[in-house]
C-alpha cells in the first residue's frame, strides 16, 4: 500500500485500516498483512506488477521495494 503525503507510516495507521475493512468487507477477505511502500511496481505502460510484490521477489531480482 501506498500513503498519500503526510499520512503517517506506522502500526497506529495499520491497525485502523484493518478496523475499517473489517466494518466494510467480510471478515475472511480482510488483509492479513499491510505493507506500506514509497512506490508500486509499474512498466511505463502504468500497469501494477504485483508478482513483484510477493515475498520473495527482492531474492529474484525484483524491485527495491520499502
Amino acid at each position: 500500500m501506498v500513503l498519500r503525503a503526510g499520512v503517517p507510516r506506522g502500526a497506529a495507521t495499520a491497525a485502523a485500516l484493518r478496523t475499517f475493512t473489517k466494518s466494510e468487507i467480510a471478515p475472511y477477505k480482510c488483509p492479513r498483512e499491510i505493507v506500506f511502500h514509497t512506490a508500486l511496481p509499474r512498466p511505463p505502460t502504468g500497469k501494477l506488477q504485483r508478482f513483484r510484490l510477493r515475498p520473495g521477489a527482492l531474492e529474484r531480482g525484483g524491485p527495491a521495494l520499502e
